[in-house]
């Protein structure tokens, strides 16, 4: 736990924040929960935001992957007086969950006390049944698994969180620092939640969901007959093709190509085809190009307000904030540069974008949510 932690310290009539730690808990999110509810607050004025607790069903609880055991924390028992309790979130989402943990739930659930999960904790809480028929996320990668286990859920996979009054949900680890701050901007308002987010150094709203994110990996073509007319079109995209053009260039009717595509891709060419120009427009803006009209040019998105709808459709984020986000070099206050990566977007990979003549004049960048 970090320094200055609420454990010891005296917090009658706070809102006490109780997070249940179980075998196999991720660090990371414990860390986050402590981080954002159990330090002292004297840069804002205030001893302490809430009463913060640990808890855990056994007096040791190795944490995952047995990188550190857990000692020292009270027992279960404390998530009974709890206003909100933090549910155990694990990597093995397939091992149920302690009887006596999903007990503690059930109790507080009924007893009107707030639930928040992160991450793998949806599948806790759905576990425990608190969660059907709710709003929820989970992270993308277990999304299918989650909504095959647990049907009666409202599963939101494009969020980074979910707020469904009572029961809160975060689709990541990441997004469990979004949440914390969402969640303290609930309860104490902008302010204080500013200053927790720039003491984390974090921003405290992010724009996206979880499709920057998501792992796109290049479907498997059975059916050799596809392979080259792909291949040929991955060359041309800022060229105006059409689903004719391909068509015809694999020598087919566009009714039949539509029927390879939907068998062997699982999709439509005209969906195909938007989906290689924006990834080669994410691309070209990771490498730095800063003028959109360009961008659009060169990806056979047209134009920039095009490329502006399109890649907000299908990223969640804007072309100005995929930059910022995603953009080489980006500026910082202490005038060092960051180095700025996709972090776990795996946009898929792309030719060498074309060369194209500069645009006479930089076409100005749009606000986050344009």
């Amino acid at each position: 736990m970090s320094q200055g932690s609420s454990h010891a310290v005296s917090a009658a009539g706070l809102h006490r924040v109780v997070v249940i730690v179980d075998e196999n808990s991720n660090p990371f999110e414990l860390g986050c929960a402590s981080e954002v509810f159990g330090l002292r607050r004297p840069e804002i004025g205030r001893e302490l935001l809430y009463d913060f607790r640990l808890c855990s069903p056994e007096p040791r609880t190795v944490m995952r992957d047995g990188f550190f055991t857990l000692t020292g924390v009270a027992g279960l028992e404390a998530a009974d007086s709890a206003d909100t309790v933090i549910v155990p979130n694990r990597p093995d989402v397939d091992v149920p969950r302690r009887p006596a943990v999903l007990d503690a739930l059930r109790r507080a659930h009924a007893r009107g006390a707030r639930l928040v999960g992160f991450c793998s904790g949806a599948f806790t809480l759905a576990e425990a049944g608190v969660l059907d028929g709710r709003r929820a996320t989970a992270h993308w990668q277990w999304a299918d698994a989650f909504r095959a286990r647990f049907p009666a859920v409202r599963l939101e996979e494009d969020v980074l969180f979910v707020d469904d009054g009572d029961i809160l949900t975060a689709a990541g680890s990441a997004a469990a620092l979004d949440l914390g701050l969402y969640i303290v901007h609930r309860d104490h308002g902008a302010e204080i939640a500013n200053a927790v987010s720039r003491r984390l150094v974090f921003a405290a709203h992010r724009d996206g969901g979880q499709r920057q994110f998501i792992e796109r990996p290049v479907p498997d073509i059975p059916d050799e007959s596809l392979a080259p007319v792909l291949a040929w079109a991955q060359e041309r995209l800022h060229e105006p093709l059409t689903v004719s053009d391909l068509a015809e260039r694999a020598a087919v009717s566009p009714a039949t190509l539509h029927r390879r595509f939907r068998a062997q891709m699982g999709t439509t060419p005209l969906a195909w085809l938007t989906r290689e120009r924006v990834s080669l427009a994410c691309r070209l803006i990771e490498r730095g190009e800063a003028r959109f009209e360009v961008v659009a040019r060169s990806s056979g998105l047209g134009t920039a307000a095009n490329l502006r709808a399109v890649l907000r459709r299908e990223t969640g984020l804007a072309p100005s904030a995929y930059r910022r986000r995603f953009g080489p070099g980006v500026a910082v206050p202490s005038a060092s540069a960051v180095s700025s990566t996709r972090a776990a977007a795996s946009i898929p990979a792309v030719p060498s974008p074309p060369t194209v003549p500069s645009a006479s004049a930089a076409v100005p960048s749009t606000p986050a949510q344009g």
